[in-house]
């Protein structure tokens, strides 16, 4: 799943050009384990032809990296994936897809500087790849929503994945097709509109004054 498309873009789609007056560029991040669907959501999503630095896997990754339940995996991401959506003539979302094995997980840090927000998109079949990518954001502070992408395997109920992933009530926990685009636009839709949720709370909460 992480390296096709269900919807493929246009001609003039994949060579959408920047509006002159865009001034606002907002920052978004897709984190997850190894083979989560990270690239195909940046793909899917993206209204450029995205940037991505996948390199073919060889048997020299085989004793490092976690292949179980991803052998058909052929390609991975060794530094990140580059995608971009215009919002309004203002305003340009720059999506950003960090690498899933945890030889790259150094590169995080590094994403995650200036992130308005972080999309944590889980494979069910491997669950506990979606520990550290949880651990990082909470340690940075950054907002983030986990998204389940359908990999046609068993089902879960949104309980028992917020148990075994031990989330706090108020994250969000969203169903999603990664290749497609419109299921991965329902996904950056419902982070954007926690982000302003928390915001919004931010800034109805009384102040402290200083005695």
């Amino acid at each position: 799943m992480d390296s096709a498309t269900s919807e493929t873009h246009t001609a003039s789609e994949t060579r959408t050009p920047l509006g002159a007056s865009a001034d606002n560029g907002l920052k978004l991040v897709v984190v997850g384990g190894f083979g989560a669907g990270k690239t195909t959501m940046v793909r899917s999503v993206s209204e450029i032809r995205p940037l991505n630095t996948e390199e073919t896997m060889t048997q020299a990754g085989e004793g490092v990296d976690d292949l179980n339940g991803v052998r058909g995996k052929t390609a991975t991401t060794v530094a990140f994936d580059f995608g971009r959506i215009t919002l309004d003539e203002r305003n340009v979302l720059y999506l950003f897809g960090a690498p899933g094995q945890e030889r790259f997980w150094f590169l995080w840090d590094r994403l995650f500087s200036g992130t308005l927000g972080a999309v944590v998109l889980v494979d069910t079949r491997r669950i506990d790849d979606s520990w550290y990518a949880i651990d990082r954001l909470e340690r940075h502070g950054t907002p983030f929503i986990v998204a389940c992408n359908d990999f046609g395997g068993p089902t879960f109920t949104p309980q028992q994945i917020r148990e075994a992933l031990d989330l706090d009530p108020h994250v969000p926990l969203v169903n999603c097709d990664a290749r497609s685009r419109e299921s991965s636009k329902i996904v950056l839709i419902t982070l954007v509109e926690h982000i302003k949720e928390l915001y919004a709370g931010q800034a109805r909460a009384p102040r402290q004054e200083l005695v």
